[in-house]
């Protein structure tokens, strides 16, 4: 926990961290409550859940393409599911580390969330 965050804060934005990862519906509720508390932990989780969406929206579209397509889209949602315990584990115990592999990219791609 950061010390500069008071700890009713770091509470709230951890409930709306964790509610990020709870299904698309989670992740708009926990925009629409942080867009008022401006917590910069839920933010960074709101983030790491966005992309995740995006990433399986993207595997998907490529589960389009007949058996290439389809072993790379079961392949790629195994990866993603994993990538979203992660996620979800970091915003329960409290810590600010971006998922594996493609974190760091979903903190610049949409970095415009704050």
């Amino acid at each position: 926990m950061s010390e500069n965050i008071p700890t009713n804060a770091f509470s709230e934005g951890k409930s709306i961290a964790v509610l990020a990862y709870i299904t698309f519906i989670g992740l708009i509720v926990a925009f629409v409550q942080n867009t008022e508390k401006k917590n910069t932990f839920a933010y960074f989780h709101i983030r790491q859940s966005l992309g995740l969406l995006c990433t399986g929206m993207a595997l998907g579209m490529i589960n389009i393409v007949p058996f290439i397509g389809w072993l790379v889209c079961m392949t790629g949602i195994c990866a993603l599911f994993v990538l979203w315990v992660i996620g979800l584990l970091n915003a329960v115990n409290g810590k600010q580390t971006p998922v594996p592999v493609v974190g760091h990219l979903y903190n610049q791609w949409f970095s415009g969330i704050h």
